[in-house]
Parts: C-alpha cells; sequence; structure tokens
C-alpha cells in the first residue's frame, strides 16, 4: 500500500483564519478536512484522537466541540471563503469545492453536526465522515465506518483518512419533528431531571399563521433527526442509563463497560418482564392515535396492536449497536403490502414496533425484523386525554422523560420530511439509495422473511432545524453526556 500523502488533507491558515496572511500552497489538497471531535467522549479515546490528528494535519483544522462550537467554525470558515473568492482566489473555490467533513463522537456528537450543516444553507454542502466513539454508534455504522471504538495511534488515523479519500457521497433524507401540548397551570412541561431535552430538539413559544394548531399558550418544541425517533420502553432503558452515566459518570469510560451497563438497565427497568413491570397504560396504542402519511396522500389513522410497547421511526438501517429493526421484505410482502427495502433517500420512514426486549430478540435470527407497521412521509402522534402523565422519547440516541398534560387532548408529536444532507460512505457500507439499488445491504430482498407478523402545509416550524445561531450545545451542558 502506498504510503498516506497528508498534504492531500491539509489546508491552510489562511483559508481558516481570516486575519492570516495569503501564501502561495505549493501542492492543492485533494481532500481538504475540517475535523471536529467530542474529546470526552469514548472515555480518553476523544482526547487521544484530537492530539494525533493535530500532529498530523494543521492544528487549525482540527476542532475540540468542547471549545469550539461547530456553529461557529463553519461559519467563520466559510464567510472567510466567500471573500477570498469574490478576491479572484482559486485556491479557496477548489477548497470550498472539495471539503468534507469529520466528526468523531456518538450519535448525538454526529447529529449535532447534521443540524448545523443544514441550518447554514450552504450551497454546496460538505459531506461529512462520522468516527465511532459513542455507545452504540449506529450512524457510523450505517455507512461503514464501523461500530466498535477505533485506535487513536497516527497509523490507525491514516487509514481513517485513506478511508475518506476513498468514500463515495451519499444523500441522506432530514426530519424535522414539532411536538406541541398547551402549557398546564400547574407544573412544568419541560423534560424531567436529570436529563434535558435533546440538543437538537429546541424549544420556541411563538405560533406562526400558517399553524393549524394556532392557539395560544402552547409550549412547542421542534428540532431534526437524522437516525431515528422512538417512544415507549426502549427509550425508558435508553433514559435510565443516560440519566446514570450523567450522575455518575466516572463509570462509564469505554464502551465495552457502557454496552453491559445499557444491558444490566434494559435487566432491571423491565424491558425483559414488560408484562409484569410496565404499566399498560403506556402501551403505545393506550397512549396515542398514530396516524401516518404517504407522498401526495392524506392522513391515515395506523392500527397498533394494544401490546407494542416501543414504536421505531427508522431513517437508516442501524439501530441499538446495528440492528436492523426493519430488514427487508421479501418480493411477497413488497407487493401484497406495498413495502420496499429501506431507502435512506426515499422520503419515507420505517415505523417499526416491539413488544418487549425478548420481542426484541428475533433482530439477532437471519432475516428478523420487528412488527413492520408502515413507511410514511409524515408521521403523527395524537395524544390521548389523561392517558398517562408522562412518557420516554428518544432521538438519535438521545433520550429525555416527557411529562404529559393529563388535562390536555391536543398533545402532538409531528414528523415530516425536510430535505437531505450529504455523508461520506464506505463502499461496502449497509445503507441503500433508492437511486442505486445496486448497493450492498444487510439483506437481499429475495431471501425468506421471517415468520414475524407484520401489522397490518408548512409553517414557521418547518422552515428550519433551529437556525445556525440557535442549533448549538448549550454553554451549562455537558457534551461528555452526548450520546
Amino acid at each position: 500500500m502506498a504510503e498516506l500523502n497528508l498534504n492531500n488533507f491539509k489546508i491552510p491558515d489562511y483559508i481558516l483564519l481570516p486575519e492570516a496572511t495569503v501564501v502561495s500552497v505549493p501542492e492543492e489538497p485533494n481532500f481538504p478536512v475540517i475535523v471536529f471531535i467530542n474529546s470526552k467522549s469514548g472515555g480518553q479515546l476523544g482526547g487521544d484522537l484530537f492530539k494525533t490528528f493535530c500532529g498530523l494535519l494543521n492544528e487549525n483544522q482540527v476542532f475540540d466541540l468542547g471549545v469550539d462550537a461547530p456553529d461557529n467554525v463553519l461559519h467563520r470558515i466559510y464567510v472567510n471563503l466567500t471573500k477570498l473568492k469574490n478576491n479572484g482566489d482559486e485556491f479557496a473555490v477548489k477548497i470550498e469545492e472539495r471539503l468534507r467533513l469529520i466528526v468523531a463522537g456518538g450519535d448525538g456528537t454526529a447529529s449535532w453536526l447534521l443540524g448545523v450543516v443544514s441550518d447554514l444553507k450552504l450551497s454546496h454542502p460538505p459531506p461529512i465522515a462520522t468516527v465511532p466513539l459513542g455507545t452504540g454508534n449506529n450512524l457510523p455504522f450505517s455507512f461503514g465506518w464501523g461500530k466498535k471504538n477505533p485506535g487513536t495511534d497516527p497509523q490507525s488515523v491514516k487509514l481513517f483518512l485513506g478511508q475518506v479519500m476513498e468514500a463515495k457521497e451519499m444523500q441522506i433524507d432530514s426530519w424535522h419533528i414539532l411536538m406541541r401540548m398547551r402549557a398546564p397551570k400547574e407544573v412544568s412541561c419541560d423534560p424531567i431531571a436529570p436529563l434535558e431535552l435533546p440538543h437538537s430538539l429546541h424549544a420556541f413559544h411563538r405560533v406562526s399563521e400558517a399553524d393549524e394548531l394556532n392557539v395560544e399558550g402552547c409550549h412547542t418544541f421542534r428540532g431534526g433527526f437524522w437516525n431515528y425517533f422512538s417512544m415507549g420502553m426502549d427509550a425508558q432503558v435508553s433514559y435510565a442509563f443516560h440519566s446514570e452515566r450523567k450522575l455518575h459518570p466516572e463509570k462509564f469510560k469505554n464502551q465495552i463497560i457502557n454496552q453491559s451497563t445499557y444491558a444490566k438497565l434494559g435487566c432491571t427497568q423491565g424491558w425483559f418482564c414488560a408484562s409484569l413491570f410496565h404499566p399498560s397504560s403506556r402501551n403505545i396504542a393506550q397512549l396515542a392515535k398514530v396516524k401516518v402519511m404517504k407522498k401526495h396522500g392524506q392522513w391515515q389513522e395506523l392500527h397498533i396492536h394494544p401490546s407494542i410497547r416501543s414504536i421505531i421511526c427508522l431513517n437508516l438501517p442501524s439501530f441499538s449497536g446495528g440492528l436492523n429493526p426493519w430488514g427487508t421484505p421479501n418480493s411477497k410482502k413488497q407487493r401484497d403490502r406495498d413495502l420496499t427495502p429501506p431507502y435512506v433517500d426515499d422520503g419515507h420512514l420505517e415505523i417499526v414496533g416491539f413488544r418487549d426486549a425478548w420481542h426484541g430478540l428475533v433482530l439477532l435470527a437471519p432475516n428478523g425484523h420487528g412488527t413492520r407497521l408502515a413507511q410514511a412521509h409524515r408521521i403523527r402522534f395524537e395524544f390521548h386525554k389523561g392517558a398517562c402523565d408522562h412518557t420516554f422519547m428518544r432521538i438519535d440516541g438521545e433520550p429525555w422523560k416527557q411529562p404529559l398534560a393529563v388535562d390536555d387532548d391536543t398533545v402532538v408529536v409531528e414528523i415530516s420530511h425536510f430535505g437531505q444532507v450529504n455523508m461520506l460512505a464506505t463502499r461496502d457500507c449497509r445503507s441503500r439509495s433508492i437511486h442505486d439499488p445496486s448497493t450492498p445491504s444487510h439483506h437481499n430482498a429475495e431471501e425468506e422473511d421471517s415468520n414475524e407478523e407484520d401489522s397490518t402545509e408548512d409553517g414557521e416550524e418547518f422552515r428550519k432545524f433551529g437556525a445556525a445561531d440557535t442549533f448549538k450545545i448549550p454553554d451549562e451542558v455537558d457534551i461528555s453526556h452526548l450520546s
């Protein structure tokens, strides 16, 4: 294997720092990169990885997310690129055309950067490669970057940069989520401590004229996700894990310990004995009415079996550390139920239900999958009045405990398609594009499916995920708790 030419990735200071002097660069980089690292992810791995990248590249193109927020960094760099291009700098033009981003952290960290890039509304948004430093690492795994925490030595980083050089661009769907409820008179509807709202879900209290729920006195939250939204028992287990990690961070120093703790909490939270420990009032059908809409269609109520305790709306074929709850429907189910394989850019989410952890174990079997409920372009949860005083939700690995106003019959969560972002994927990644059906996948569409039974316009809130200046981690939030 030929020695990797690191000059192919380096960016000179005058591109990165507005006050730097313009210099002539003898060798143009073919794959210039900006690197963002959550130094608090993966125990000590994040910090070690930061040092290695700084040693191999220009240290000014490597950023510690605990120090430099990506919205500020990218805004500064793109403003400088625009100024240089207007002054006739051809090198700046080529940097912008070829730029790639690398983000090292958990799924929550990766989603943070995806949201920032989406909100910058760039004419040529850079594609993003992900380094798995979290516990689940579903985003990196979906695009071929693995799910195990990587090596941090120079040789391992060079190997990764070589993969970035060979990677292909792949567009994936972005999803907007809106949650609204009337402001309760006596108690708060803010998420219950010790965890706050995910960083990608923002609170705001304005009501636009185009909003069909145009009612004053409502609390509204909106944001975006790229992998999944889930509600129910799985989110409850995740909430227990993240709460424990926030209260006792010293116990969560590496991926193996984290995964072991997660499994134990699945038992103590009653996920394996859900019929005994999980109140039926929190089952999905008892909690909310679920409606779905196909592209250019009408809202239709989705039948949810009363035993379903967890519902997952999937964009990527990786959940809970690499499992694929949707699988690939065989040709008969594709024909009879109008189901398709889980493409990442077809404008549809896959909706899957689970009864308990034993039901989830079917995913470990060949061709196993959960209860396929539907594929939809928009999804709407209308919560039943007084059904429960709270529920658990999760976006891209970040859970929260959401209070529900018991005297309110207008609590709504709505998910809708919101454009696309560019990812970098290895040649053998499991994600599939509808425009390239030959892309490798985990299952072949003609394989025998498992015997698991399947169940049979926009206001201000939908225009952006939060604007680049607001789509950021608040100063008081410790990013070490991002998944």
